[in-house]
């Protein structure tokens, strides 16, 4: 029998709608040459929980954004809130490169996003206020000083604030970790400052005592610090429970956030607010696009659970 010269890679991208394609036109565009054959396969092999819609049906692509697009029309806008941690050269997941968050910023400014800050989204979640077009907001635990020297000058290049979660007890104190002077001076540019606990103890581990101790202290400090009314916390290493979320409001705080991944929306609990994490990859930009605008889609449709 005569070979056709095609690949499986061909017959995959020929079996997509016209459709398909363009919606993946842009991945496609960061991916090095990726076919959306290709495409397809990558997630299948990331996901292979995923096979059964995606390899099996490719227009399930098209279906998922669909979906997602719809719900942004809806006056419940679903808000990405992006997590990091530093940005240096340090070459660990946990270090996105200064070119690669100057990459990331660049994209979010040329395709219309506007950063929020805790008030707005506490305005947004609790009293209804409107948010503007396309909200995110740019959040980093633990407030290390590579925040001031490297991400916040990026941020004002394209006009964003970001959040700053911080470890209390650190700043001022602790080498490579952000100063109450460069904190103040970001502070009075717009950038937004909240609790990340005063020691960063995992919470589960903690008496009810050392529980209360870490959150009063935290939120005392920075109110009298920052002479501002510190509303938000970010539970350390993620871990938490409901028990722990009740002393968080009991200490005076209004929300905390999770390293739960997905977006959130006036549905969302306050108190596990979810994030979308942006770690350093082989790929770092494509990464960031697949965390922006497929997984999320992926998530909400049960498909994908981080």
């Amino acid at each position: 029998m005569e070979s056709s010269g095609q690949t499986p890679a061909d017959e995959g991208e020929e079996a997509m709608s016209e459709e398909v394609r363009t919606k993946l036109e842009d991945i496609r565009a960061v991916a090095d040459g990726m076919t959306d054959a290709d495409v397809v396969a990558r997630y299948v092999e990331k996901y292979p929980n995923l096979k059964g819609c995606f390899a099996v049906n490719a227009d399930a692509v098209l279906l998922a954004m669909d979906a997602f697009e719809t719900a942004e029309n809806e006056e419940d806008i679903p808000i990405t809130i992006l997590n990091y941690h530093k940005v240096d050269n340090m070459n660990i997941a946990l270090s996105v490169l200064p070119e690669d968050f100057d990459r990331q910023m660049a994209y979010l400014k040329e395709n219309g996003y506007n950063t929020i800050n805790t008030d707005q989204l506490y305005d947004y979640m609790v009293n209804g206020a409107e948010l503007p077009e396309n909200p995110i907001m740019i959040t980093f635990d633990d407030g290390y000083e590579d925040n001031y020297q490297n991400a916040y000058p990026i941020l004002k290049k394209y006009g964003f604030t970001g959040t700053i979660f911080i470890i209390t007890d650190f700043v001022s104190n602790q080498p490579n970790y952000l100063t109450w002077e460069q904190i103040k001076e970001m502070k009075a540019n717009g950038m937004d400052f909240q609790s990340h606990t005063a020691s960063h103890k995992s919470m589960t581990e903690l008496t009810e005592a050392q529980l209360k101790d870490e959150l009063t202290k935290s939120k005392q400090t920075l109110d009298t610090q920052l002479n501002q009314d510190t509303k938000f916390m970010a539970y350390p290493t993620g871990t938490y429970n409901l028990y722990i979320a009740k002393l968080v409001n009991d200490a005076g705080y209004r929300g905390a956030f999770t390293i739960k991944y997905g977006n959130v929306d006036r549905a969302s609990n306050i108190y596990a607010l979810e994030r979308v994490p942006i770690f350093h990859t082989e790929n770092t930009f494509l990464s960031f696009y697949e965390r922006m605008h497929y997984v999320p889609v992926f998530e909400r449709l049960g498909w994908y659970k981080s």
